[in-house]
């Protein structure tokens, strides 16, 4: 009788729980089975798709009214699924290191410590890198534009610099300077260099203004314009015997990457200028010795004049000229040998010519001296000096403008002056009227060799022409 009168909403709770209940047997039943079929197979529900929308409406309303049923799944299918999906720590462990490569190019005001400090390497290993490296390169040399490639792995789950594993410079094309860590992690240093390319360059053209821009216009680097007008400067008057309409020609030597990248441009192996009807052409030849001149075709030495007023300071004054005088200390009348020049104190002494020094010594009155022996005719003497530069000794040969020494007052000396002389012939002549050949013309073995060197270069520059024609005549 009690049946009869039992509360309506328990009774229909008691069917819900008891559907909830055969609807969860049924479904637990169809995933074993689906499991025992085949263990590789997804759930055919989308992960997207709640269970309300397949569970019947009554269900919905079970929920809200029995909060226990919450409870209900089942502690064995929850412990199952937490067993089998990897956690998210997991996830991001498997993955916690990442490589990177960064280009990074030189500004203004940073340096090698500081950038790899920025990218976040501790300072007692950047300190390590940057000693490593010096074995090498000297990373202070880098200067603002150039790249330097850093590689480095981070740990992703923080996102922090973990190790530097290797830093590479390129200050030139085809030379990379590398600090790389080994499998020990410790830091090693080397060099790559690429095979270059050995190449003759050869350009010409019309003088249009000055010299100097004509070649650069022609695309000839500014280095062998530098060179080629040194070359001539003994026996062209640029400012007076260039005009416009006359022409040049340099071949000079070049080295190139792989990539076709000039990486550095060398001597001057051919020099021409042609001034109106005259045609001035010069070859470089280096003998055996190692000794190198420029010489005409017949193997007839550049004509040098000697330098007058050997001295970095120009504007230096004559204090005494070449002839009898009244001396200063002696108080006597006698013949003075040469041309003296005030300067001051520890100023520059250039060679007048190019020649091998015979004489670096103190030699009574003439206090520090240098002589050199410029060719078979010519000598020259530099007196009073306060000393000579480094290497200077007899039987060292010297080019003209090279520092020799610096003037002093050595000697019977009433002040700082360099006493310059000129030998011709074993006489000494008056420095200010003379103008002397110092190069020495090529003769025997020498010059047999340095014929065939300039038959080689007139072959190469007539199959160079013959190519250019070709190719000018199929593209018409």
């Amino acid at each position: 009788m009690s049946e009869i009168f039992q509360n309506p909403a328990t009774s229909r709770l008691r069917r819900q729980r008891t559907l909830l209940l055969v609807y969860a047997v049924a479904v637990t039943a169809a995933l074993a089975v689906s499991l025992y079929n085949n263990n590789n197979v997804e759930a055919s529900m989308p992960s997207d798709e709640s269970m309300a929308e397949i569970a019947p409406e009554e269900f919905e309303e079970s929920f809200e009214l029995d909060a226990d049923l919450k409870e209900s799944e089942s502690p064995e299918i929850l412990e199952e699924t937490e067993s089998d999906a990897p956690h998210l720590s997991e996830l991001i462990a498997t993955n916690a290191v990442g490589l990177n490569e960064d280009a990074i190019t030189i500004a203004k005001g940073d340096t090698f410590i500081g950038i790899l400090t920025k990218l976040g390497l501790d300072y007692s290993q950047t300190t390590d890198i940057y000693t490593v490296f010096k074995k090498v390169y000297d990373v202070r040399k880098l200067k603002v534009g150039q790249v330097l490639y850093v590689t480095y792995t981070t740990d992703n789950k923080y996102n922090q610099l973990t190790a530097v594993k290797k830093v590479m410079v390129e200050p030139v094309s085809g030379t990379r300077y590398i600090v790389e860590q080994n499998a020990e992690g410790k830091y090693e240093s080397r060099v790559e260099q690429d095979d270059l390319k050995d190449e003759i360059q050869s350009l010409k053209g019309p003088i249009e203004g000055n010299l100097s821009s004509s070649m650069q216009n022609a695309g000839v680097p500014s280095n062998v314009v530098g060179n080629f007008i040194n070359i001539f400067s003994f026996s062209v008057d640029f400012r007076r015997d260039v005009h416009a309409g006359d022409s040049f020609e340099v071949r000079f030597e070049q080295k190139k990457a792989p990539n076709g990248k000039v990486v550095k441009t060398g001597d001057i192996v051919y020099a021409s200028l042609t001034l109106g009807k005259d045609k001035l052409e010069l070859y470089r030849y280096k003998d055996k010795s190692g000794f190198v001149d420029y010489y005409d075709e017949k193997g007839l030495a550049l004509k040098k004049t000697l330098d007058r007023k050997p001295l970095e300071f120009k504007k230096a004054r004559i204090s005494s000229r070449f002839g009898r005088r009244f001396h200063p200390i002696l108080k006597t009348y006698r013949n003075h040998d040469g041309v003296d020049y005030a300067a001051p104190m520890g100023s520059k002494v250039y060679a007048s010519g190019d020649g091998v020094v015979t004489l670096s010594k103190w030699v009574n009155g003439y206090g520090y001296m240098i002589k050199i022996r410029h060719n078979s005719e010519y000598t020259t003497g530099y007196a009073h000096l306060r000393s000579f530069a480094k290497g200077i000794r007899p039987g060292v040969r010297v080019k003209q403008g090279q520092v020799i020494a610096y003037v002093g007052s050595t000697g019977r000396s009433t002040g700082p002056h360099l006493h310059f002389e000129v030998v011709k012939n074993g006489k000494k002549v008056d420095p200010l009227k003379v103008k002397a050949a110092t190069g020495e013309n090529l003769k025997g073995a020498k010059l047999t060799a340095f014929k065939k060197m300039v038959a080689d270069i007139k072959a190469s520059e007539n199959k160079e022409l013959s190519l250019k024609a070709e190719s000018t005549a199929g593209q018409i």
